[in-house]
């Protein structure tokens, strides 16, 4: 077996995260499920996805299996006899190793109620949705408690027996030859796995897992002032939990859609205002957009492209204090492309009042000529 075959059998990478793993294991241990797969070959492969989720699940035990392989995994990654046992290489010195063979380490009860696994939703705002809050219903699949069989897994009016070969422990031990001698480990049961408990007539409705697949919606408050990439948790709207335990919690991740008039970062708002050269060279009031609705703005005579002016209050909320952010607004003035002989003539006057008699205006050729005929049509 190679040191990457554990990876292969839950489907991920050799470098997968541990939320990846997990959730590769619960599609792979309900694919082979006996009590929902009955095709030959089923059972074993789900004994060895549980294999496979029993070492790449514990930290130690991966970081042994990645250098040693299975050998590793189990206790063993030393080249040459004891050689491999220095305390390094995963391994936490020789009680970890001991205690791995004859259950010193704690065992988790198998019964124990456990959270439900946590879900994920993306949520697309408009840019002004994002700066004023807004209220959205999520629609999304889950796995629920059956009501069937309430969670058990078992047909109504049956229960769960303890398991007769792991009485209730959900491991077993097993002696194997090692060059120490021989030694005993626990490994999941073969019969429960890992449950402690039997289900001898399954719920029809789930195949006893206990859960069934739901259609779910819930309302999300989207609150002011948020951005792409914050999460909004929703406690309890997750998947359902095992043995009795709490579902676990829906997280609401949030995406701006941009605006094609504002540019966006934290609580200010950007706005670039065009404005022509007898504006910027005189003054004028003109009115910008912003998210709140139009507002007056004094441009100052001889004001110069580039020139950032700050309308105070009128930006984002801030998520945290509850302030208003403001608006920078950037002005750009626009040179005319097009000028009638009148213009032409008031901008010459202009330039020879201001000492620049030396301007000779440009004629435009015969292309240019009809290139703006033909714009104009």
């Amino acid at each position: 077996m190679n040191n990457t075959e554990y990876y292969d059998r839950l489907g991920v990478s050799k470098d997968a995260s541990q939320d990846e793993i997990k959730r590769a294991y619960r599609k792979m241990s309900k694919k082979y499920h006996p009590d929902i797969n009955k095709e030959p070959g089923a059972e074993e492969k789900y004994k060895e996805v549980q294999e496979a989720y029993e070492t790449l699940s514990d930290d130690q035990k991966r970081a042994a299996y990645d250098q040693y392989g299975p050998d590793g995994a189990n206790g063993f990654g030393g080249q040459g006899g004891f050689g491999g046992f220095d305390g390094g290489a995963g391994f936490g010195g020789f009680e970890d190793i001991f205690s791995s063979f004859f259950g010193g380490g704690a065992t988790r009860n198998p019964n124990a109620p456990r959270q439900g696994d946590d879900l994920q939703y993306r949520v697309n705002l408009s840019f002004e949705e994002a700066i004023f809050g807004a209220e959205k219903e999520v629609h999304y699949n889950r796995e629920a408690t059956c009501k069937t069989c309430s969670g058990s897994g078992a047909k109504p009016g049956t229960s769960p027996v303890t398991c007769g070969r792991c009485h209730g422990q959900g491991v077993i031990n097993v002696d194997t030859q090692t060059p120490l001698g021989m030694m005993r480990r626990q490994v999941t049961c073969d019969v429960c796995h890992g449950t402690g408990q039997e289900i001898k007539e399954p719920c029809q409705t789930c195949h006893g897992t206990g859960h069934e697949k739901q259609s779910h919606k819930v309302s999300v408050k989207i609150p002011a002032g948020v951005e792409t990439g914050q999460q909004i948790r929703l406690a309890g709207q997750g998947e359902a939990g095992f043995n009795g335990g709490p579902y676990g919690d829906l997280f609401v991740i949030i995406n701006v859609n941009p605006s094609d008039k504002f540019t966006r970062d934290g609580s200010t708002i950007y706005y670039t205002l065009n404005i022509s050269f007898v504006q910027a060279a005189l003054g004028d009031t003109v009115e910008v957009p912003t998210v709140h609705g139009n507002v007056e703005m004094t441009i100052p005579a001889g004001t110069q492209t580039g020139k950032t002016f700050r309308l105070k209050g009128k930006g984002a909320p801030r998520l945290r204090g509850g302030s208003q952010g403001d608006q920078h607004v950037t002005v750009k003035i626009v040179t005319p492309t097009k000028l009638n002989d009148a213009q032409k003539e008031a901008l010459l006057a202009f330039a020879k009042a201001s000492g620049d008699e030396k301007i000779v205006p440009q004629k435009k050729g015969f292309f240019n000529k009809v290139k703006d005929a033909l714009e104009d049509l």
